[in-house]
């Protein structure tokens, strides 16, 4: 049974919450809508840049779609995001990723 109802009830009840937004995105992502799950990741990179999470999946996303320059763009937002943010273990997975991009492995 899809969550995503329920998701977006919570997200038109308060537009503000990260959280509900990041999870309708992941959701999206896993039923295979990759244009609302990108839609609901650029909201939260646009409106709210300080939630770290946003920029590994949507970095990976837009890989998925073939987007490697976006992604990588994406990736070192993160970095600057997490190390303001003081999220070392965030900014390490993103640098992880960012370099793995950049070389082409996945």
């Amino acid at each position: 049974m899809s969550r995503i109802p329920l998701l977006e009830q919570f997200l038109a009840d308060d537009p503000s919450d990260a959280f509900t937004r990041f999870a309708l995105a992941q959701e999206y992502a896993k039923s295979g809508d990759l244009d609302a799950a990108l839609g609901h990741y650029e909201a939260l990179r646009r409106e709210q840049p300080d939630y770290v999470g946003t920029y590994y999946h949507l970095g990976a996303l837009l890989r998925q779609a073939g987007r490697l320059d976006d992604a990588l763009v994406v990736y070192r937002e993160g970095i600057a995001a997490a190390t303001a943010a003081g999220d070392a273990h965030a900014r390490s997975e993103l640098q992880g990723v960012l370099l793995n991009a950049e070389l082409g492995d996945d």
